[in-house]
């Protein structure tokens, strides 16, 4: 008896998500290439990158100078917290609602997927405690959030796809010698004596 309510009551709403979807691709119409661009960002699928345009427009550019405006409005910047002259971690600022639900959506999806984000989640997760920690893991998701509202602004006012950095972007930012040194370092520290040599 029940079975066919249930059934009736899914598909009134899966009815209405298709219209609700069909409004809202008539209504991205004209903002279609910003969105087709947004969409080549790591983790960003159509309905976050319409809700990402219906918050910040389709030319973030003509209402943030920086990427770091965007990010101040956004809510996603840390705050700051100065104590006899010395500045300090405070709360992040309250900014947009709408946002950054779409924006904490797209950095979770993206910390699946190999590349530069996930690198940057794993390096912020590791920094904060590790996976166990629930907190470590937040706060390394609203750093990945960040990135991809930067990633935004940037896509946006160049009007170009996303450039992935891939997933070894940290690792080719390491100065050799500096990085060659701390791992001496800590060998050392465990007892080791080191000889260096270079590759043929």
């Amino acid at each position: 008896m029940l079975c066919p309510l249930h059934l009736d009551h899914t598909g009134h709403l899966e009815a209405m998500t298709a219209e609700l979807d069909a409004r809202i691709e008539a209504m991205m119409q004209p903002s279609r290439a910003a969105r087709d661009l947004l969409i080549t960002i790591p983790g960003t699928g159509l309905r976050p990158a319409a809700a990402v345009i219906s918050e910040t427009g389709p030319s973030p550019r003509e209402y943030f100078p920086a990427a770091g405006h965007l990010a101040s409005w956004t809510g996603l910047c840390p705050g700051n917290h100065e104590s006899a002259g010395k500045h300090g971690q405070g709360r992040r600022r309250h900014g947009n609602t709408h946002l950054q639900p779409a924006l904490a959506e797209i950095a979770q999806a993206a910390v699946k997927h190999e590349g530069y984000l996930k690198s940057l989640y794993h390096r912020h997760v590791m920094r904060n405690g590790g996976y166990r920690s629930k907190s470590a893991r937040n706060k390394a998701i609203i750093t990945v959030a960040h990135a991809v509202l930067v990633i935004i602004w940037h896509v946006l006012a160049a009007g170009k796809p996303c450039n992935e950095l891939g997933a070894g972007y940290f690792d080719r930012r390491l100065d050799p010698d500096r990085e060659a040194q701390r791992l001496i370092a800590r060998l050392e520290a465990l007892g080791k004596r080191v000889t260096l040599q270079d590759a043929a």
